[in-house]
């Protein structure tokens, strides 16, 4: 990613434009960044290895009775080493399981890999059952449905390698031009660059209207006015272009006038909306009379599922309590012996629609950390409404410190749980003290909080008080049972490498 630039420069070309999408002169050449075909050709490998292992092992673990040409050691070699390892190369592909667009990022690939297992389930069944043929159920019970898994565990491991190269050395990803007036270009490179992982780099920035006003605005990226795209996607090697925000519809017929001339080219085009944060399962489009109209679905933050939710937060936490019970023990000693005082923390917190209640934790500081905090503000080390020294704290005694940095500090909120007050997975609960929280901080008491949430699995007290807000904003609007077992998962491993504890 280039470096920030020292002060705002707009870089003419021609005469600046007055609206619209910049014109495309465009000659049909493809961008030179080829490493998506090199990790598509390691897909096709990967894939190819894993339905050959499955059915190896598959051979060996129920061999089928022999007697019939079908099942001749060569032809079963064939049918076992190529033809079925090449179907499901052939039937992935034809469900877009090879698309760049879905590879490396979000969960499409893995629900194209399923729903090809299910055609060639439906294959295989019907080859069976027109051939009159004795298979055994188990020998292709197991084929499958081990090529499945194999399938979808080295595109796992091959994506976490992807993610590796990305956030380490900066290759594999896809440069983008950004089109549109510079607010709106910003917000979208803001909102893409968080996580590098997902491989979109803008690369400049074209724009559509006159820049008047903040002459001296550092920008991350280079910005031109009035610029060919064309001639910014040659100069920086991109290979898509994104129209943001209001960019998309100022002239009829523009935006597809534009995809006609990227036809053929090797460039990608997408519309980035104003909808950031706004999560894929709650956005459709709907074609009306040639108009794709973008649906935006309401959260969903009740019904069974929210139902379900509530249900496993009380029985995990309930199972919690008494299978932690000796841990709970071994720390109520721990901290006795570092500090006189309560085995508990218990401090006021707000939760759903405002509610006042007291959250439970176990006690790490000294019992006058309180009566110390107000000649320490200066050391706080973190913005918002919260108080945090991320090192050497001298409110916290030693066994508090290795709770804190284990976050076994936080187990007591099961009771929190169990009772209906808080939830395992939510928003950060926050201090009943600061009073009424006005403007977006208030939609995160939609929901109960949570003992984890997707600001701790982020980065938790490395986080700024404004990206801990919008992880939280992003929760509450995109709920779903998948995201809390997604941040469930991702928990764990934040708790081991002690990620962002202080």
């Amino acid at each position: 990613m280039q470096p920030m630039l020292d002060s705002f420069e707009i870089i003419p070309d021609r005469p600046l434009q007055t609206g619209g999408v910049p014109r495309v002169g465009w000659s049909r050449t493809r961008p030179a960044s080829t490493w998506h075909r090199v990790y598509l050709v390691a897909l096709v490998f990967l894939d190819f290895g894993a339905a050959m292992m499955a059915d190896l092992i598959s051979v060996n673990l129920f061999p089928t009775k022999a007697g019939s040409d079908l099942f001749n050691p060569a032809f079963l070699r064939l049918v076992t080493l190529v033809l079925l390892p090449a179907a499901w190369v052939i039937v992935l592909w034809s469900h877009g399981a090879y698309d760049r667009r879905y590879l490396g990022v979000g969960t499409d690939e893995f629900k194209r890999v399923v729903r090809a297992s299910w055609t060639i389930v439906a294959v295989v069944a019907f080859l069976a059952f027109a051939s009159q043929r004795d298979l055994s159920r188990m020998s292709v019970g197991v084929a499958l449905l081990g090529g499945l898994c194999c399938i979808l565990l080295l595109r796992f491991l091959a994506r976490s390698v992807l993610h590796l190269l990305r956030q380490k050395a900066g290759i594999a990803t896809h440069k983008m031009v950004l089109v549109g007036t510079l607010p709106e270009a910003l917000e979208v490179y803001n909102a893409i660059t968080r996580n590098p992982s997902a491989g979109l780099m803008p690369v400049a920035i074209a724009l559509t209207e006159g820049y008047t006003t903040g002459n001296g605005r550092p920008t991350p990226v280079p910005v031109y006015a009035g610029r060919d795209v064309a001639s910014l996607v040659a100069e920086y090697n991109a290979d898509t272009i994104a129209v943001c925000g209001g960019a998309a519809g100022t002239e009829p017929g523009e935006l597809r006038r534009l995809a006609w001339q990227l036809e053929g080219t090797g460039v990608d085009l997408v519309v980035a909306p104003q909808l950031t944060d706004i999560a894929g399962p709650r956005v459709h489009i709907r074609p009306v009379e040639g108009l794709p109209l973008l649906y935006v679905e309401e959260p969903k933050i009740s019904g069974i599922g929210w139902l379900i939710k509530n249900f496993l937060d009380r029985l995990i936490a309930l199972l919690g309590l008494i299978v932690l019970s000796p841990v709970f023990l071994a720390i109520a000693v721990a901290i006795r012996l570092s500090d006189k005082g309560p085995i508990f923390f218990r401090q006021a917190r707000t939760g759903r629609e405002g509610q006042t209640f007291r959250v439970w934790k176990f006690r790490t500081m000294y019992v006058d950390a309180e009566d110390r905090l107000a000649e320490m503000k200066d050391l706080n080390e973190t913005d918002g409404m919260l108080f945090k020294i991320k090192t050497n704290d001298p409110r916290v005694f030693p066994a508090g410190r290795f709770l804190r940095i284990s976050s076994m500090d936080e187990l007591p909120q099961l009771i929190n749980v169990l009772m209906g007050e808080m939830s395992l997975v939510g928003p950060r609960p926050l201090p009943a003290d600061d009073g009424d929280f006005l403007g977006d901080v208030r939609r995160r008491l939609l929901v109960r909080p949570g003992i984890t949430g997707l600001w701790q699995v982020s980065g938790r007290s490395d986080l700024s008080w404004d990206d801990a807000v919008r992880l939280d904003l992003y929760y509450v609007d995109n709920w779903s049972l998948v995201l809390d077992l997604h941040i469930l998962w991702r928990t764990i491993g934040v708790v081991l490498r002690s990620k962002g504890a202080y």
